[in-house]
């Protein structure tokens, strides 16, 4: 079948391309990722010139599940970022019915049109009918949209055709966790997909997770193969997951961050219809005038070419950055 291209944010490439190379350098806010990385990235000389250890593998998952507050009951695997296991999982059923909640992250469509499966992308959670699959993003990519647990577990239950499984993508469920669905799990057919790279400001490093329903993580550590994950990864991945003191401090930050950025796009004349604390999401007529603007202005936000009314702003990661933005579009 052919491939739809999907746009993402963080190509600076892009970026010059629409306006040239900017003298100031690109303040790049079309992503959403932390701009105050883990900064305890150090790694041993071993972890770069052995193979990735089965050992190391066991101390990250072992930080993965605590941290993430997954059952015993639950399996969890781990692969080189959350992209990873989303390209993968289409090809584990053939033929199916999926239900999307949208709109919504657009790999979900594309990956599973491509390998042959009916797509069907609804607006809310009651409107997705039975599913042999249902996919959300939660909270959802771009407005922050947050659907309850209980009302996951319950599809689980009642509406999926028999033998179907329900994909919670939690990309960005790091800054709340109690929207996060694996806790309480026991053994519905649920999968949850997190990425480490977008909370700990790391997404070079490549690193994801996938949590839930026993069976469907043994298929998914069997199409990964050995060594998932790479040396380095492990080691900072274990680290960063353990250090509690730095993810309080992280959501307290980028809260702080989030407010500020409100205060700056609605003194613009924007108005904010939702997102997280990593970004916000802005509606506006003249939104491809203000797009251009920052652009030329050497600030990068992210477009949306089916919905031209909207932008979306990453946190910006410092005073500075954020004084530059303000002056732009005031």
């Amino acid at each position: 079948m052919g491939s739809t291209e999907v746009y993402h944010g963080g190509d600076l490439q892009e970026a010059e391309a629409l306006f040239g190379r900017p003298e100031a350098g690109w303040l790049d806010l079309s992503t959403g990722i932390n701009p105050e990385p883990y900064p305890n990235t150090n790694t041993r000389d071993t972890s770069w010139r052995h193979l990735p250890q089965t050992a190391s593998m066991e101390t990250l998952l072992h930080a993965a599940r605590h941290y993430y507050r997954v059952p015993e009951s639950a399996g969890i695997v781990a692969a080189a970022g959350s992209q990873a296991i989303l390209q993968l999982l289409p090809a584990l059923l053939d033929g199916c019915a999926i239900s999307i909640v949208g709109p919504t992250y657009a790999e979900h469509a594309k990956l599973w049109t491509e390998h042959g499966h009916q797509v069907t992308t609804v607006g809310t959670l009651s409107n997705a009918g039975a599913a042999d699959v249902l996919i959300l993003v939660n909270p959802n990519n771009p407005d922050g949209r947050t659907i309850h647990p209980d009302a996951l577990y319950e599809f689980a239950e009642t509406r999926l055709k028999k033998g179907g499984f329900v994909v919670v993508d939690e990309a960005f469920a790091d800054l709340d966790p109690a929207v996060g669905i694996l806790p309480r799990l026991q053994n519905e057919p649920i999968l949850s997909i997190r990425s480490f790279g977008k909370f700990f400001g790391l997404p070079g490093l490549r690193l994801g997770f996938a949590a839930g329903a026993p069976n469907l993580i043994s298929a998914i550590r069997q199409r990964l193969g050995p060594w998932a994950v790479s040396g380095p990864a492990l080691e900072i991945g274990a680290r960063a997951l353990a250090d509690r003191a730095w993810i309080e401090r992280a959501r307290e930050r980028l809260e702080a961050r989030a407010d500020a950025l409100d205060s700056v796009l609605t003194g613009a004349g924007l108005t904010v219809i939702g997102g997280t604390a990593l970004y916000r999401l802005i509606e506006h007529n003249d939104a491809a005038a203000f797009f251009d603007r920052l652009g030329r202005a050497g600030i990068f936000v992210r477009r949306f070419q089916e919905r031209p009314e909207r932008l979306r702003f990453g946190v910006p990661g410092s005073a500075r950055d954020l004084r530059r933005l303000k002056e732009i579009l005031t």
